[in-house]
């Protein structure tokens, strides 16, 4: 019996995700079960590579497990991604591939996914790209996502790309007063955004992206969506192109 069980050492350290490997366990005496688990201790304390396969094995599962999961996600919640109707839309709005991304003005690895975002989108003329609101980091966070919103609410998408590209690379604190300085500078109506920042309709836009990240169970930021595809942290430029270059071929 001990014997012939060494040939289900791996199914036994996978027992509490195998049922197999557990039903087969549970059909077994005290005794049995004690001199199988003695039996494989001494296994693998003679051949311990054969725990970190198992690891890996674990591992790996856990990791398409978790793909297979976010695929899901993006399919299910696929209109509110990609067709909410207030969220920025950029690139080109009749491009093949859409790409999602929820950011945040005071994440640093944001900031450093911008410059090759826009550069990727330079490059390729037949990508949309979606920027979604996700401020997640404090109260500065907030006040630059409700003054980008109004931005656009009160001056349209062209000023919101101008706001946006200069918040994503701004470095100091982002205050009413900076904001207000930042309208000017761009030469838009500083007085009317400001007072469209508290509005309704803002804090509705903004509330709707947090609730479509919480049910997408995004914690981080950038967190990228391209087609079914969710990407979770900061990503390489040449990543993305190759995630796209599948995509097509598909």
């Amino acid at each position: 019996m001990i014997q012939m069980s060494l040939r289900y050492a791996l199914p036994f350290l996978f027992a509490l995700t195998s049922p197999v490997a557990a039903l087969e366990l549970e059909a077994m005496t005290d005794a049995e079960r004690a001199a199988f688990r003695a039996e494989v201790r001494a296994y693998l304390l003679e051949d311990p590579e054969v725990l970190q396969e198992a690891i890996g094995v674990l591992l790996e599962r856990e990791r398409l497990a978790e793909i297979a999961n976010d695929q899901l996600l993006a399919v299910t919640y696929a209109d509110e991604l990609f067709n909410d109707r207030h969220s920025y839309v950029g690139g080109n709005p009749a491009g093949d591939i859409t790409i999602v991304e929820f950011m945040d003005y005071r994440c640093g690895y944001c900031k450093r996914a911008y410059t090759e975002v826009e550069a990727l989108l330079a490059a390729d003329a037949n990508i949309r790209f979606i920027v979604k609101e996700y401020p997640i980091l404090g109260e500065q966070s907030v006040l630059a996502s409700r003054f980008a919103v109004a931005t656009q609410l009160v001056a349209g998408d062209d000023a919101y790309k101008a706001v946006h590209d200069t918040l994503m690379e701004f470095r100091g604190d982002i205050t009413q007063a900076s904001m207000t300085r930042l309208a000017e500078i761009l030469e838009l109506d500083a007085e009317a955004i400001i007072a469209q920042m508290d509005s309704s309709e803002v804090t509705n836009i903004i509330a709707a992206n947090r609730a479509l990240g919480d049910q997408m169970e995004i914690s981080g930021t950038p967190t990228f969506v391209i087609e079914d595809q969710m990407l979770r942290g900061y990503v390489p430029a040449d990543a993305m192109v190759a995630i796209i270059a599948e995509l097509r071929e598909e």
